[in-house]
């Protein structure tokens, strides 16, 4: 998704006016999106600001840049479109989880003559004790989402050493009466075998999807596409 916004417009920004902007990553288990909006909204009655306009970015990780933020892209538009000098989250790593991430989207938001405030308080404010408890904060976050990832990748790991399913069910396999383990499904194989081997044949995407139709080989998705075919030999290799 391609985004762009005029971030020299020099505007009027009216502090009592707040576009809020909420995330929630795969990974969280607390704080979800209606504790988020609670949040910002105790805090907007306690701080007589308006919030104009919402921002979900649902299911995103607080490691991911800006361009792969759409709710988070609009925030920022709506903060010129509304006038508002307040871009509000509920802590300060719905931002971001990453501290460049976060420092490149509170510069955009400096640039368009708002700030970022979070509703608990936390990294808020001027001066440099506030720039350095927003960057010991921010480095945290960081932190805490590396660690995530090493635990998960950790647990990852010992489910794939005892032959446990770790995430979809690969074509080929099925699973067993326990929903756990992963069986070879006899018919499936036969089609991975005839995908690999037409494609060490030279054959194309395309034509190979077309060939198992002929063939009679079931894609679960009813007929075969190049896409398909794609992720098949991308397991393989």
């Amino acid at each position: 998704m391609s985004y762009t916004l005029d971030m020299t417009r020099r505007r009027t920004a009216d502090a009592r006016l707040a576009v809020a902007y909420v995330r929630v990553s795969t990974d969280d288990q607390q704080l979800g999106p209606v504790a988020q909006r609670a949040s910002i909204e105790a805090w907007a009655a306690a701080a007589g600001v308006t919030v104009v306009a919402w921002h979900e970015d649902l299911g995103v990780s607080g490691a991911a840049p800006f361009e792969a933020r759409p709710a988070l892209q609009s925030a920022v538009a709506d903060l010129v479109t509304h006038g508002a000098g307040v871009l509000v989250i509920a802590k300060r790593d719905r931002l971001a989880r990453d501290t460049m991430t976060a420092a490149v989207v509170t510069r955009m938001v400096e640039r368009v003559g708002a700030t970022v405030t979070s509703a608990d308080g936390n990294g808020n404010g001027t001066g440099p004790e506030a720039a350095l408890m927003r960057g010991i904060i921010d480095a945290f976050a960081q932190y805490e989402r590396a660690l995530i990832s090493t635990r998960t990748k950790a647990a990852l790991s010992v489910k794939r050493a005892r032959g446990e399913r770790t995430g979809g069910i690969p074509l080929g396999c099925t699973t067993s009466a326990d929903g756990v383990q992963l069986v070879a499904d006899e018919r499936e194989a036969v089609a991975v075998a005839r995908i690999l081997e037409l494609r060490a044949s030279g054959v194309s995407l395309v034509r190979i999807a077309a060939q198992l139709d002929v063939e009679g080989h079931r894609a679960r998705g009813g007929r075969w596409h190049a896409t398909s075919v794609a992720r098949v030999i991308a397991r393989a290799a």
